[in-house]
């Protein structure tokens, strides 16, 4: 079997509402689909969803990197999936997004060459898995009615709640979340690099008595140092996220002791090859991973759902984001359906999506 040929195309997905994080606010996202055909009639679809301050590259960006693969993949065996990053890793650095949009496509075809789900293809066993939901920065009590919304409306039963950008208000958000929730709710939070190391320390104390069982990214991501410290004086879970791009990254967290957690996003490191190394690093080191995402549609969200039900490391989904879309489905049926906070993958071969371009 032998790739064919390598198609691109832009996909824009509104948002119901603006999204709002300490360094950004989004009200829609420019993603690209990708679709791999072979000279045997298989194809596998794949998805680049960029985010600027974090992977660096734009929707323009990939189509360009997506050109110089093609050159790479065309004639060779989709099946060598270390052979394609190879290749990719030689041509460009950087541009994740894009080299997890051909990684999944690739995976899609390795499942329906086995005739299995991807999350089989990956080693596991069970098709369910929990995702949380994330509340994006607003006033506090607007943030608390949405939380509450989300679990009495929705039946959701983790929540991701965004802050960083004035300890105060997160600490009032938190508190009228705890009460809108109640006490059963589980929660954590996201700083996304907001806070000082004086601050993180603050403020995640504070997060403690309100029972907040994790805080994500507190620092800047160069600041493996500081992460170590806020961890030491705290006694809830620091993650690490934008930290955390490469196998090398995680290898350097778990050294410096620098976090309880990773957050694996296929778009940061790369798709499933490189998110499967540092998955294995972190439980070489005792320490688990979480699954994340970008402003994704169902496609790369299938693929970050099926990577934490093959992995029993990867304790935490965060996969949540294709909801926020004006149409979550956007023609794309097939996959998993949800219900509560629940992902229930299908059993159809590779992503199990019932679409073509």
């Amino acid at each position: 079997m032998k790739i064919t040929d390598i198609k691109a195309e832009l996909f824009k997905v509104p948002l119901k509402k603006p999204f709002r994080i300490a360094f950004a606010v989004q009200d829609h996202s420019v993603n690209v689909l990708v679709k791999i055909t072979t000279d045997e009639g298989v194809w596998g679809i794949g998805e680049a969803a960029p985010f600027e301050p974090v992977t660096g590259e734009n929707a323009a960006m990939i189509l360009e990197a997506l050109k110089l693969f093609r050159q790479g993949l065309v004639g060779t065996d989709p099946m060598d999936l270390e052979g394609a990053h190879r290749m990719m890793d030689r041509l460009l650095s950087g541009n994740t997004s894009a080299k997890a949009a051909v990684d999944i496509a690739l995976y899609d075809i390795r499942g329906k060459v086995m005739g299995q789900p991807l999350y089989k293809v990956l080693g596991g066993g069970c098709n369910q898995v929990v995702t949380d939901m994330t509340i994006g920065i607003d006033e506090p009590e607007q943030m608390a009615q949405e939380a509450r919304e989300r679990v009495e409306r929705d039946g959701f039963t983790i929540l991701k709640v965004k802050a960083g950008i004035c300890p105060a208000d997160d600490v009032r958000a938190l508190t009228l979340i705890r009460e809108a929730v109640g006490p059963a709710v589980r929660l954590r939070v996201d700083a996304n690099q907001g806070y000082t190391v004086s601050d993180a320390v603050q403020t995640l104390k504070a997060f403690e008595a309100l029972g907040v069982e994790a805080v994500e990214q507190c620092l800047p991501w160069w600041d493996l140092e500081g992460a170590r410290l806020v961890r030491s004086k705290v006694n809830l879970k620091v993650m690490l996220d934008e930290s955390i791009h490469s196998p090398m990254d995680a290898a350097r967290a778990c050294r410096l002791d620098a976090a309880d957690i990773l957050n694996i996003k296929l778009m940061k490191c790369g798709g499933l090859y490189p998110a499967q190394k540092i998955n294995a690093i972190a439980e070489a080191n005792h320490v688990q991973c979480m699954v994340g995402c970008m402003l994704e549609t169902k496609v790369a969200i299938a693929a970050g759902v099926s990577l934490v039900a093959a992995k029993q490391n990867i304790t935490e989904a965060d996969c949540d984001s294709f909801m926020y879309a004006v149409d979550p489905e956007m023609g794309m049926p097939g996959g998993f359906a949800v219900e509560g906070g629940v992902y229930t993958l299908t059993d159809k071969p590779g992503l199990g999506l019932d679409f073509d371009f």
